[in-house]
């Protein structure tokens, strides 16, 4: 499927930031994607 190593190790990244990083739900962030807890982080950031 990949032309190279490097393809592959691109792509496998891509699917991890953008996917399953992003929208996946995590326990220890209280059942939110680390996108939600970086969104909440910044808008407490810029409040205070």
């Amino acid at each position: 499927q990949y032309k190279s190593i490097e393809q592959a190790k691109t792509s496998i990244f891509e699917y991890i930031e953008i996917w399953y990083n992003k929208k996946r739900l995590h326990s220890s962030l209280g059942y939110k994607t680390p996108y939600e807890v970086e969104q909440e982080f910044y808008q407490f950031k810029y409040v205070a």
